[in-house]
């Protein structure tokens, strides 16, 4: 997959060998590496690096790719497992123990160092990294595609050290291309890190080159707003504890109108057939094409239902893999707040009875792996998803960021450092939405249970766990693992005894850096537990 990606750059971007061979470098690691020979190596029917850049389709070529290698298989799809699977909502899944045992290492809390999707997450970071330097560095800052597009690149760089900090804590901090001779990066101070990205997204913010909606109804979240870059700056302030810089971005991203929330029915928000809605802050967006197998989306495949062990009647997609089923505590959380027969509860997650009033149930005699009877809903894989002449390719977009959440950071930064009645207000319009009464004032407990669950499956929920310092109190998963049966009942089975599994204060408030980056760059320290 990454040399085919490598060889789609090569071709979109039009750089020279050398340039791909370092863009690879510093993904990988950042360590010495070095190919002189092959990097001199000329390349017929490619521009150089000192000719590229230079134009308008040069610059939107650049920003193409680096939308691109965001949505691609590898780096979206070890996002969502590793912060999904890593949070309390979730059990791994799949058609059996060892389906794939590295879900199970992430979910149950046995992973170490070498882990594949955490690896392969932080090297992906450091791609959209990389790839954004090279825009700063090359692009001229004269026309308006050409800042729009300096702009993009500064708002992926942030986007991408927010993750990097709240998982890692210390990620060396690169702000330019690094040559063979600083590939060797030591582990970054937090406070330059965090400023690199509240300047990369304030000058993005303030440039007045980021696209804006025209209204909420503006049905195109294709590319990154002036919204989004205020939101994740919000996000940024929170992670910081900076609750009053953070009100007064957030407030002016809800105030612009330009998004809103989706009113049509709560189910279908995150399916293909409502993309782009006025609640999209910002998602991938995939093509309904055979030719476009480049850039493709396998978390359609793994977390539809186990369909191979039911017979499906509905318009349920019958194919997919089964993994991420809902815990029960994030059932009965939703009940606390809802009741059993909760508009919002029912339209993202369903129980087997409701399962089977809509014409699916598991074959008898079979049972469903890491599953306690629920099924998710609302992100649900059904017929029409999958791309004309693709393989297991799903054309739905992802949801990067919802203007749900934008209310939620904005109500936690208010009950932090702001104003009380803003609070209960964002809170009560996420609340009316879901069919539930307003309340009078709201706390931090109430606005965390909130969040949990309107955003569930939605990549939020696991650095929320680690910030609010509740990871250890939630993250149960690990010991014992339920088959539902479908008598409807549960089968529980230990496959880690002693204290092999689980969350440890010891260790677990940061992720280690991966084994391949100590091992060729022996300035970074490993975290704590490590």
């Amino acid at each position: 997959m990454y040399n085919k990606l490598i060889y789609n750059n090569i071709k979109e971007m039009k750089t020279t060998v050398k340039n791909i061979i370092i863009s690879f470098v510093a993904m990988v690691s950042l360590s010495l590496i070095s190919c002189e020979n092959m990097l001199d190596t000329e390349q017929h029917g490619v521009k150089s690096i000192e000719t590229f850049y230079k134009t308008d389709e040069d610059a939107e070529q650049a920003i193409t790719t680096v939308y691109l290698y965001y949505s691609n298989s590898g780096t979206y799809y070890n996002i969502f497992f590793l912060k999904n699977l890593l949070s309390d909502d979730f059990w791994s899944g799949g058609g059996g123990r060892g389906d794939n045992g590295e879900n199970e290492k992430l979910n149950e809390y046995t992973f170490d160092a070498e882990h594949p999707y955490m690896r392969d997450a932080f090297q992906n970071f450091y791609g959209v990294i990389y790839r954004s330097n090279l825009i700063l560095e090359n692009v001229p800052d004269e026309s308006s595609i050409q800042k729009r597009t300096r702009a993009e690149a500064k708002v992926f760089r942030a986007f991408a050290y927010i993750d990097l900090i709240s998982m890692w804590g210390t990620p060396p901090f690169v702000d330019h291309t690094l040559q063979p001779a600083e590939y060797r990066q030591p582990n970054g101070d937090p406070a330059l890190l965090w400023e690199l990205v509240e300047t990369d997204l304030t000058e993005a913010i303030s440039s007045g080159a980021l696209r804006e909606k025209s209204n909420a109804n503006d049905n195109s979240s294709y590319r990154i707003t002036k919204q989004f870059a205020q939101a994740l700056l919000g996000k940024a302030y929170i992670f910081q504890e900076k609750y009053g810089s953070a009100v007064t971005v957030l407030d002016d991203a809800i105030t612009s109108n330009k998004y809103d929330l989706f009113t049509g029915n709560y189910g279908d928000m995150l399916q293909f057939t409502d993309e782009n809605n006025c609640e999209s802050v910002f998602e991938l967006n995939y093509l309904n094409d055979p030719n476009n197998a480049a850039v493709i989306n396998l978390v359609f495949a793994m977390t539809g239902w186990r369909t191979d062990k039911m017979t499906i009647t509905s318009d349920i997609y019958n194919g997919t893999w089964g993994f991420c089923n809902p815990q029960k505590e994030l059932y009965d959380a939703f009940v606390s707040v809802e009741g059993a027969n909760g508009y919002r509860l029912t339209e993202t997650m369903k129980t087997y009875d409701q399962v089977k009033a809509n014409g699916d149930q598991i074959i008898a005699g079979n049972e469903l792996y890491g599953h306690e009877g629920y099924f998710m809903w609302k992100t649900r894989k059904v017929k029409g998803e999958l791309n004309t002449g693709g393989w297991m390719d799903s054309h739905n977009n992802v949801r990067i960021m919802r203007f749900a959440e934008v209310l939620l950071l904005a109500a936690e930064a208010h009950i932090k450092g702001g104003t009380a009645s803003k609070a209960t207000e964002y809170v009560n319009r996420v609340r009316t939405r879901a069919h539930l009464a307003s309340k009078a004032s709201v706390t931090m407990d109430d606005l965390m249970l909130e969040k949990r669950l309107e955003l569930c499956g939605e990549c939020v929920r696991y650095q929320d766990m680690l910030r609010w310092k509740i990871a250890d109190k939630m993250v149960n998963q690990g010991k014992n693992t339920p088959w539902f049966q479908s008598s409807a009942t549960i089968r529980w089975v230990q496959y880690n005894t002693g204290d092999a599994a689980g969350f440890k204060t010891s260790k677990h408030w940061l992720l280690p850096f991966p084994q391949t980056e100590l091992t060729l760059n022996p300035n970074i320290t490993q975290n704590t537990g490590w």
